[in-house]
């Protein structure tokens, strides 16, 4: 039997690849492989509501587990596809099974990246990237505990914020010299070292991990400058690697993630890729890109199921992101790489205020600390690039809405 639509991945990009083509009218068999053992589920709450105990594994799903079945989309859990066969269409699972596909579309998210050093592989080493990686952790945090948090970016940060308020104690150890270096600017990575230091985070920039210490478990980070921060838990935060191993080996384009062009079409023409693992045009970024976000997955698998209905639309989503750390939400609309001047809109020091990042005049981004209003007006600026007067742009009495 020939699957008309196999879909390796069952995160956030596969589940709403899989519910377009229902909802435009698809009756062709469906099936989604995940490595998981959980129907598909929302990552973001993973270092905040769901570490923090504030919500149930339950109520990560996207949808209730006989939802999927309801509209006749298969569920292939706890497998992953271990080899790709283009020509014969075809992908080999893991276990050895053999699943023959029409299209093939790639939304395999990526895999946390792992610490190179010694003691790496100590017990109490922790990543975050799915429902068991946190309930290990969890499991960990039975009384308070020094923590030593590796990686400044959001997930570091989000889960650094969630562990004071547990009463644990936090390092965040940053090699960069600043937080969030590879996504914001340098005013708005300030307001968050501030931020997590006024809460007793212990924050070390410019600095890296040269061992972790321990025998069996780990009790301490080594640190490149050569004091020893005490540790009865490190977790691992420094990006993530696409998982595009078996689409490689397959003779693919996969220089940072399998490549695809504005369809979401790689160099065969039955596979697609979306979500974190797809290198894609992205007008926003002025080159290829991989987007890690909820946004890119979602607006990426209905131009996928677009592309597969023979309606294709090119990817023009302009990208968007949030981050909770305590009781304050970033929002940031664009992306802020390449600007030439940040216009700050309020006081840097204090939330709120709203960041936004100026190229040739145009808008191009903005970071909302705190600033609801001006996110939900400013996307549709930062969407046409509108040119701006900086002057009124940086006074927060004029609504954004109203600059073009």
């Amino acid at each position: 039997m020939v699957i008309d639509i196999l879909i390796a991945g069952a995160g956030q990009a596969a589940a709403q690849l899989a519910l377009s083509l229902r909802q435009r009218g698809h009756t062709g068999t469906i099936a989604m492989i995940g490595e998981e053992p959980y129907p598909p589920y929302e990552r973001p709450p993973l270092s905040k509501d769901y570490l923090s105990g504030q919500r149930e594994t339950h109520r990560l799903f996207l949808r209730k587990p006989e939802a999927w079945a309801e509209r006749r989309i298969d569920l292939h859990l706890g497998c992953r596809v271990a080899a790709v066969s283009p020509a014969a269409r075809r992908v080999t699972l893991a276990d050895g099974r053999q699943l023959d596909y029409g299209w093939l579309v790639w939304a395999t998210g990526g895999r946390p990246r792992a610490l190179s050093c010694p003691g790496a592989d100590l017990a109490g080493v922790h990543a975050i990237r799915g429902i068991a990686d946190i309930d290990r952790l969890k499991g960990d945090l039975t009384a308070p505990k020094r923590i030593v948090v590796i990686g400044g970016g959001y997930i570091g940060l989000e889960a650094a914020a969630v562990l004071r308020g547990l009463g644990h104690t936090v390092t965040v150890v940053e090699m960069q010299d600043r937080l969030l270096a590879r996504v914001t600017s340098p005013v708005v990575s300030q307001y968050f070292l501030d931020l997590h230091r006024r809460h007793g985070v212990d924050v070390r920039l410019s600095t890296g991990v040269r061992a972790l210490r321990g025998a069996g478990r780990v009790t301490g980070a080594e640190l490149s400058d050569g004091t020893t921060v005490p540790a009865d838990i490190v977790i691992v935060g420094i990006g993530i690697i696409p998982n595009v191993e078996p689409l490689a080996a397959a003779g693919l384009s996969c220089p940072n993630g399998v490549q695809v062009d504005a369809h979401c079409r790689t160099d065969d023409p039955h596979i697609l890729a979306i979500g974190d693992c797809a290198l894609h045009p992205n007008p926003y970024a002025g080159g290829l890109v991989r987007v890690e976000s909820v946004q890119n997955a979602v607006d990426q698998a209905k131009v996928a199921a677009e592309t597969i209905l023979g309606t294709p639309k090119a990817y023009d989503a302009m990208p968007w992101f949030w981050s909770d750390q305590y009781d304050l939400k970033l929002q940031t609309a664009g992306l802020c790489a390449g600007h030439g001047q940040v216009v700050v809109r309020g006081d840097p020091s204090r939330a709120p205020f709203t960041a936004a990042y100026l190229r040739g005049g145009r808008l191009v981004g903005l970071d909302c600390v705190g600033t609801l209003k001006d996110f939900v007006q400013g996307k549709a600026l930062v969407t046409r690039q509108a040119v701006v007067d900086p002057a009124r742009l940086a006074d927060p009495a004029v609504e954004l809405k109203t600059l073009a």
